[in-house]
């Protein structure tokens, strides 16, 4: 973090956050100008070296900056090196080369660095889930409070449809939470009021179904809610601190050149200071000694060595992107490729994120048109996410409309909700509300709903004249390209597919049934899908961690690649993110697994053919067996080869 805090210090120059990398182009443009100058025009040569000078201004900048900061710290790395090496050429007169060195060198480190802030942009994101105010009941009077004035104990008001201000428990109202926002459950959950506040134990001891959590988002009716928890140690808090520390353990994107510097770096420097005095034992000038000397240290610059890396990962990255693949940093690239265990949030990642209508089963010979009739009318009066779906689904998929037939809905709080059709009672809900109405439910019926709620299906019963007249069901479906995504990921060598879900083990079991996963945990808080990945790190050494929510943050900034679900994702899970899948298709996924492992071959080979050739020139040079002209030809063809080998990702298609 501290390399991130001094790079926005030094680039907030001229052009802003971007003015390394705009330095970088200005070196290219220069030396461009320069060549042209010095090859296509009769001018004076003294200005294309102005040029060349311009160049190694706006090339060397930064570099120079880095290469002091370490020098002052007691060390020498490829910054110096780079430096010297453009230094050496211009005092012998090669200028185009050392501007060459300096802009290739230059480029690469601007790209390494622009995106370094994705920890800072994960926790400022996650911040944003919290409400920055709180209503705030005192003395029978509404008062609005900053959260971080909350106290232990305060009371306050939750308007319907508004987020949660605080981790607390209700103590008057009923309402429906939508908890996708903490837990990553797909169906918003009933909660109702705790019938005692004396002695209560503590939050995480209360049940489940009295507290609520910041950042949650209330129904469509007013709560009041007992204060439990300050703002910083919330659940929300909670998430942040996470983040914060994970994404600290994670170093950026590091050149595999820099594993070189702690031995290379020295041992060119001492042999290029041994080289200039050469002449005191052979039979040479001072001059000529000088001219070796220099000719080694700019065969040694490792410019071919120090590209190999980024121009791989930046050839990988722009594949991706062609794809909707976003990839932030060559790290994550690398890293990918070696990952043989994943782990999925369930919900919005292998399944659609919503709740479908997929049971409509009419009982005691009741007429399923005139079922699903009496179902559309009762449903679209009311505000729940569920019924609006069932209504949703009734309309699209059996071509029913609408009548308004239906009057006088009341909702049961943790039951279901009831209403006239046709001047008759309508009960829709579960099997505690038909007992409450005296409505028969026979155990046929009852084997088959449990059977429908083993496989994952949220179950209601519908009454109608106070008899049973079908049963109907809802379910987060798999995505449809689920199945073979995940038979795609196997065949590719994806040994291990652990599914993490904050919703029941049974729905869990279900999905991962119908999709060929054989690996669930559920009824997973953010904490516990952290502490899953810490086993799977533990066990497996590498992990990806697949999600699209803000419960799933946690756990994909610790895992060693997280992926988000782009356009189902929220900000939180994009920002702490490796790797996006921003078109939304998780079918993506084996391609850039796929793509990753062709970028870290490619990175291998590079760093082979830039250190064989530095293995065969350097000794050349010393010998003096050749000359600065072919030292550079040499020096340069390499990094060509090395760039044309990396761009041979961009046509990457399996």
């Amino acid at each position: 973090m501290d390399k991130v805090k001094d790079i926005s210090h030094s680039e907030n120059l001229i052009f802003g956050k971007r003015t390394e990398l705009y330095f970088a182009i200005l070196c290219g443009v220069f030396l461009s100008l320069g060549f042209f100058i010095e090859k296509g025009l009769d001018l004076p040569r003294w200005i294309a070296i102005l040029s060349y000078g311009m160049a190694y201004f706006f090339g060397g900048y930064f570099i120079s900056i880095e290469a002091y900061k370490k020098i002052t710290k007691g060390g020498f790395d490829i910054d110096f090196l780079m430096i010297a090496a453009a230094i050496g050429a211009a005092y012998i007169d090669s200028w185009a080369e050392g501007a060459l060195l300096l802009f290739l060198f230059s480029l690469g480190h601007a790209l390494e660095h622009y995106a370094m802030n994705k920890a800072q942009k994960s926790i400022e994101a996650l911040s944003d889930l919290s409400p920055k105010v709180a209503l705030v009941k005192k003395n029978g009077q509404i008062i609005e409070t900053p959260i971080e004035d909350l106290k232990v104990g305060d009371t306050i008001v939750i308007k319907p449809n508004s987020k949660i201000a605080a981790d607390g428990v209700i103590i008057m109202g009923n309402s429906s939470i939508d908890q996708a926002p903490i837990t990553g459950e797909s169906m918003p959950v009933d909660k109702t009021a705790i019938t005692s506040i004396d002695n209560l134990p503590e939050f995480k001891h209360i049940d489940k179904t009295h507290v609520v959590f910041t950042g949650t988002i209330n129904g469509d009716s007013n709560l009041e809610v007992r204060v439990l928890k300050l703002s910083q140690d919330s659940t929300v808090a909670r998430l942040i601190k996470m983040v914060s520390e994970v994404e600290t353990q994670k170093s950026p994107t590091q050149r595999l050149t820099k594993k070189f510097e702690k031995w290379y770096v020295p041992i060119v420097l001492i042999v290029v200071t041994l080289l200039c005095f050469a002449y005191v034992v052979v039979d040479e000038t001072f001059k000529e000694s000088l001219y070796r000397a220099i000719t080694v240290l700019v065969a040694a610059s490792p410019c071919a060595l120090a590209i190999s890396t980024p121009s791989a990962v930046l050839s990988g990255i722009a594949r991706a992107a062609q794809k909707g693949v976003l990839i932030k940093g060559g790290k994550a690239l690398e890293d990918l490729g070696t990952i043989s265990t994943i782990a999925f949030d369930k919900t919005g990642t292998l399944t659609e994120g919503k709740p479908k209508l997929t049971n409509v089963i009419a009982l005691n010979n009741f007429e399923e048109q005139e079922l699903l009739q009496i179902v559309l009318e009762v449903e679209s009066l009311s505000n729940h996410p569920l019924a609006k779906a069932i209504a949703k689904d009734i309309e699209a998929l059996h071509n029913i409309q609408f009548k308004d037939l239906a009057r006088e809905i009341e909702g049961i709080q943790g039951k279901g909700i009831t209403a006239k059709y046709k001047d008759s009672k309508v009960f829709i809900g579960n099997l505690k509300l038909m007992y409450d109405e005296g409505i028969t439910v026979d155990t046929i019926v009852k084997s088959k709903m449990e059977g429908l709620l083993r496989d994952g299906h949220t179950m209601m019963l519908v009454a109608f004249k106070n008899e049973l007249i079908g049963l109907i069901g809802v379910m987060d479906v798999p995505r449809k390209t689920a199945a073979n995504t995940l038979k795609k990921l196997k065949s590719i060598g994806i040994k291990r597919m652990i599914m993490l879900t904050g919703d029941h083990q049974n729905v869990g079991d279900a999905i991962a049934k119908q999709i060929g996963l054989t690996e669930v945990k559920g009824n997973l808080l953010p904490e516990d899908k952290v502490a899953e990945i810490k086993k799977l790190l533990a066990r497996d050494g590498k992990i990806a961690m697949i999600g699209d929510g803000v419960n799933d943050a946690p756990a994909m900034a610790l895992s060693t690649v997280s992926i988000a679900m782009g356009a189902a994702g929220s900000d939180v899970a994009l920002e702490t993110a490796d790797v996006a899948l921003m078109s939304d298709k998780i079918e993506n996924l084996p391609f850039v697994i796929g793509l990753s492992r062709a970028s870290k071959r490619i990175i291998k080979e590079n760093i082979f053919i830039s250190l064989g050739v530095v293995v065969v020139l350097v000794p050349v040079t010393i010998l003096g067996l050749t000359n600065i002209g072919l030292a550079v030809l040499f020096h340069e063809g390499s990094t060509v080869v090395v760039v044309l080998n990396a761009l041979r990702l961009l046509a990457y298609k399996k």
